[in-house]
């Protein structure tokens, strides 16, 4: 028997839900599902950004805003995703047949995204395959001012006294990164990006190699491979945890890190960078927790997965800042300035500029820095893993006659899609590419996709049966606290967001270098290109359904009045 289904009441047409399917892939063991899952929520994000918004917004009083964003936010869409994924078994596209048919460019919207993503976010880890590679020598090449990318600004003010430092003064890692790596100084900006670094484009075909490799076969062979790429990284950070607390000046870097400034909780950005924090680091709405749930068994604990994934990764987040700001107090230290002088630099800055240069004047240099970016590789992969796992898993289940059995076709088909569009990021001035797709090609729009897809969860699928779908999977009803959670908070939260995000925008730079404007336009309509098949299946849904404009002007009237519009679909098709 190929599978069992149980019919679900979805008004007065019965429809059909898949609840178990022998054909479809399944995971080997339950830790391989939960190292996946914590494999993609725990990414290059949470070593950077999650200690950078700590200190920026008040410190050890910025954990109140972002344990309560998490609870009342993230973690409630965190688990809507996972039992969303289990219960219907299938990816981010078809899973709208059963849910409300008219949302269905969701599911497109989301895999364009993670087209963007995948863009830009493996040329990340490309740099840190370049740093992987020269790390292999005695004394690291970001140590010295006496090479030949360096200039005459090159400051090196380690085991040295009487250095001055200035707004002019650049560290030897700085010049490393900007100078040798990505040869920013030979790019005028987006108008002349100038031609591809061949050695970034080889480690760029590396790191997909490794993907197509480790997606190729599907759960079974990702599964095995998270076993290290998702626990190599916290047997990184323990090392590294424990070496930078034994570093002078240590807990300069630690107080500055955690010390509370409790009048920040009265700025509104503060709350705004709370949410947006934990939304981009559990990452719902990116179609990967969808994907990797519709593997596990049908009566799979995905309410417990929820809450031990979610805490793992806050906690990484947590102990990263202890990881990052030890080292930034002895950056402090050497340099006879203040922390916060030191922890000016964010972003991907703080790990291939900061972090190294402290590591170069570690004792044991070398092995530090081979094993940094040994973790900050893994991080990356995992992520990348989940990303294209979603895009797999949705496009094939929406197209199972003609790609279950040519994944590895359709696999290296993708792959090649994602290297060739990650190509304008290999440039010279690729690292202003990179800004941009990550500030417009994932940004508003991936807040705005999952608002509409915990909209029409909660009100067009309906709460309730949403609820009996989780106890036929668990045995018993979501509680009181996560049904308030889905049809109003974790909505509320998500507009709160995208309103202030849009109310509030802020200059977009990198360095010294200022986006112009037509950079912008073709941000939004980078954004936009996503966002919009949203609408557009709309309008295709409701012009090609059978029926004349009164049963359409029916339709709209019971839309508004509140009817749960997947019923409706389903009486007029």
């Amino acid at each position: 028997m190929p599978h069992q289904e149980q019919p679900i009441a979805r008004g007065p047409v019965p429809v059909p839900v898949i609840i178990q399917t022998d054909s479809r892939d399944k995971w080997s063991k339950k830790i391989d599902f939960l190292l996946s899952v914590i494999g993609f929520a725990v990414d290059l994000g949470n070593v950077w950004r999650f200690p950078y918004i700590c200190y920026q917004n008040g410190g050890g009083a910025f954990l109140i805003p972002y344990v309560l964003m998490a609870v009342f936010g993230g973690v409630p869409l965190f688990y809507m995703e996972l039992a969303l994924g289990q219960f219907h078994r299938t990816g981010a596209i078809s899973i709208w047949k059963h849910i409300c048919p008219i949302f269905k460019g969701i599911g497109f919207a989301i895999c364009v995204i993670a087209l963007y993503v995948s863009f830009y976010y493996n040329t990340i880890i490309a740099w840190a395959l370049f740093y992987f590679y020269s790390s292999f020598s005695s004394t690291l090449p970001w140590t010295s001012c006496d090479n030949a990318w360096n200039t005459e600004n090159c400051t090196n003010y380690f085991g040295k006294d009487n250095v001055t430092w200035t707004n002019y003064s650049r560290s030897p890692a700085e010049e490393f990164y900007t100078r040798n790596v990505l040869e920013l100084h030979e790019s005028s900006g987006l108008g002349n990006v100038g031609v591809i670094r061949w050695q970034l484009m080889l480690c760029l075909f590396l790191i997909f190699t490794i993907v197509y490799f480790s997606l190729w076969k599907g759960v079974k062979t990702s599964g095995k491979v998270v076993w290290v790429t998702a626990t190599l990284p916290y047997v990184v950070l323990f090392i590294l945890l424990i070496r930078g607390a034994t570093l002078p000046g240590a807990w300069r870097g630690v107080v500055f890190y955690l010390q509370p400034k409790w009048e920040k909780l009265q700025e509104t950005s503060v709350w705004v960078d709370a949410a947006a924090q934990i939304f981009f680091s559990l990452g719902p709405g990116f179609g990967v927790l969808l994907a990797l749930s519709s593997y596990n068994p049908f009566t799979n604990n995905c309410y417990r997965d929820a809450i031990v994934t979610s805490l793992v990764n806050c906690l990484t987040s947590f102990v990263s800042g202890f990881v990052i700001f030890t080292v930034l107090g002895y950056m402090a230290e050497q340099r006879h300035v203040s922390v916060e002088d030191v922890a000016k630099n964010k972003g991907p800055s703080l790990l291939f500029i900061t972090y190294p240069e402290a590591i170069a004047n570690m004792m044991g240099s070398t092995f530090f820095a081979i094993i940094f970016f040994v973790m900050m590789i893994t991080l990356g992969l995992d992520s990348t893993f989940g990303g294209l796992e979603a895009i797999i898993t949705a496009v094939m289940d929406e197209y199972p006659d003609v790609l279950t059995h040519r994944r590895e076709l359709f696999v290296l088909g993708l792959v090649v899609v994602c290297f060739l569009g990650s190509l304008s990021t290999l440039t010279k001035g690729g690292a202003y590419v990179v800004k941009l797709l990550e500030e417009f090609g994932v940004g508003s729009s991936i807040i705005a996709v999952v608002f509409l897809e915990a909209t029409a969860v909660s009100w067009f699928y309906g709460i309730n049966r949403f609820s009996n779908d989780i106890k036929a999977m668990l045995g018993y009803t979501p509680g009181l606290f996560w049904k308030v959670c889905w049809v109003a908070i974790s909505p509320a939260f998500l507009a709160y967001i995208i309103i202030s995000s849009l109310l509030n925008p802020s200059p977009l730079t990198l360095f010294d270098y200022r986006f112009p404007d037509w950079s912008i336009t073709v941000g939004y309509i980078i954004g936009i290109s996503s966002f919009m098949w949203i609408p557009i299946y709309m309008v295709y849904k409701l012009v090609w359904t059978p029926g004349s404009l009164k049963q359409l002007s029916w339709l709209t009237r019971r839309i508004i009045s509140g009817t749960e519009l997947n019923n409706i679909i389903f009486e007029i098709i």
